[in-house]
């Protein structure tokens, strides 16, 4: 299953934010989207929007659609960028291994 990756964010952490989601991919969850691999005709995509706010802090939504499965998180009021998208992938990987 090929991941189509879509990003939603300001150009200013377009950067930050390309590299946190491959490094996630890569190594957090790599091997609990194995189970998907083998599934024909699977689709998959992952899409996080990532805005700041009015507390000039940042809030962003995970969604992954891998096959039939829906998995949405949603975190606010993140100073630090890099912390938030890993805990948005933090929770995608338990979400994953519990099934």
């Amino acid at each position: 299953m090929e991941i189509k990756v879509i990003l939603h964010t300001e150009e200013t952490t377009k950067d930050v934010v390309e590299r946190l989601v491959k490094e996630n991919l890569d190594h957090k969850v790599s091997a609990y989207l194995k189970k998907y691999e083998n599934k024909k005709d699977a689709e998959g995509t992952i899409e996080l929007k990532v805005e700041k706010n009015k507390k000039d802090l940042f809030n962003a939504k995970l969604i992954a659609n891998l096959d039939t499965d829906e998995f949405i998180f949603e975190r606010e009021d993140y100073e630090n960028l890099d912390d938030l998208v890993n805990n948005l992938f933090k929770h995608l990987k338990e979400e994953l291994s519990s099934k």
